[in-house]
This record gives C-alpha cells, sequence and structure tokens, in this order.
C-alpha cells in the first residue's frame, strides 16, 4: 500500500501551515530570549568572580561559556526553555513533540556553543530560522527540534 502520509504529518511537531500560529514571531522571540539570557548569564559570571579569588577576571570569557554552558542545560532539561524563552513565551520541543530532557538538552547546548566559536555556522543557523517552516535553527534542523509558542494548555 502506498504511502499516503506527508512529510508534515510524521512530525510530533505542529504542523507550520495548519498550525502557523505556533511558529508566529519565533525567530524575534529567539533573539530577544538570547540578549536576555546572556545578560542573566554574564551577571550571574560576575557573581562568581568573588569566589575564585577574583582571579576569575583574568579568564572571564571562559567564565562566561561555563556559565552559559550550565545555564541552558539547567534550565533547557528542566522546563524545555531558558528564563528569557520563558519570558517571551517560547519553548523548544522534540520531533515527537516532547519537551526537552537532559539528553536533548546537552545535545542542544553542546550544538550551540559550537555554532557560537563559528562565525558561519551562526550565519547559517539565522538564515535557517528565517527561511525554514518550522523557524528551526542548524542545531533544530540537526535533531529535529524546533522552537515554537507555547501552547496555552500548559
Amino acid at each position: 500500500m502506498p504511502n499516503t502520509h506527508s512529510e508534515t504529518d510524521i512530525w510530533g511537531l505542529p504542523d507550520p501551515v495548519s498550525q502557523a500560529a505556533f511558529y508566529d514571531s519565533v525567530p524575534t522571540k529567539r533573539l530577544v530570549a538570547f540578549i536576555f539570557d546572556m545578560i542573566a548569564i554574564v551577571i550571574l559570571s560576575a557573581l562568581i568572580v568573588p569566589l575564585t579569588a577574583f582571579t576569575g577576571i583574568f579568564f572571564f570569557p571562559f567564565l562566561v561559556t561555563v556559565m552559559s554552558f550550565a545555564y541552558r542545560v539547567v534550565t533547557l532539561a528542566n522546563g524545555s526553555a531558558t528564563l528569557g524563552m520563558r519570558l517571551m513565551g517560547i519553548e523548544f520541543r522534540t520531533a515527537q513533540g516532547e519537551r526537552f530532557d537532559l539528553k536533548y538538552a546537552l545535545i542542544h547546548t553542546t550544538l550551540f556553543t559550537i555554532w557560537g566559536i563559528f562565525f558561519f555556522a551562526q550565519v547559517v543557523s539565522i538564515v535557517l530560522m528565517l527561511t525554514t517552516a518550522r523557524k528551526q535553527g542548524l542545531s533544530d534542523m540537526l535533531l529535529g527540534t524546533a522552537a515554537i509558542n507555547k501552547p496555552s494548555f500548559y
């Protein structure tokens, strides 16, 4: 019997055509969430500097990177969204439509960190968010995940 399912039928994510509201303004909300999260991460990192006997000043960019990784993994594993994403009303979902668990949080954050190191990969990710139906970045495309507007029934 021939397969009568379209690509959108096999996803657990909302359909970008019939349920487009789940993806409305997601790239803009992700940008605002990113800015909010970076401010929070820099503040948290600055608060840690005295605990390092102020030697953290000398490796502050590394401290911010480590803090960013920990912040993102913890917040994504415990709510499928960073604090900035929660403020903006968006969250990540897997290809099965489930919220992130620790495994997805670790993998997504690792990829996010790698893309942050390579400017070209970050540009590709941004272009994908602005042009794909599900507004997915590079990490999302690789993992089959997407950021969506948080459903109102949660």
